[in-house]
């Protein structure tokens, strides 16, 4: 099932020739598949993406009180796209990594 749908999605217009314009109506019908999905999707990489790279920026002395919130919104955000995807996989693990980055912020607060 899950093969087919992949091939379902692959199964480009015949005039789709060159790999750009494949990755353009990847993209393109992305948006249009779930318009509210996408702008979530895209605020969850915003966020990952910032929290990610301030983590490697300062890895030898991360201030995780800024960084976990950054991964919360981020895999939060995703949780609530997947759903509307009705990607349960993709649910499940970003629901987890919410729920790690809320153990994790209480942890570097000293909370717990």
């Amino acid at each position: 099932m899950i093969l087919t749908t992949w091939n379902q999605l692959l199964q480009l217009p015949a005039e789709t020739s060159s790999l750009f314009e494949k990755i353009k109506l990847f993209w393109i019908n992305s948006y249009k598949s779930d318009r509210i999905a996408f702008a979530f999707e895209l605020i969850s990489f915003i966020f990952t993406v910032a929290a990610s790279l301030t983590l490697a920026v300062n890895a030898k002395d991360p201030n995780m009180l800024i960084i976990y919130p950054f991964f919360f919104v981020g895999s939060v955000t995703q949780c609530y796209a997947a759903v509307r995807r009705g990607a349960a996989w993709v649910m499940l693990l970003t629901g987890y990594f919410a729920v790690i980055n809320v153990f994790g912020y209480g942890i570097a607060a000293g909370w717990y």
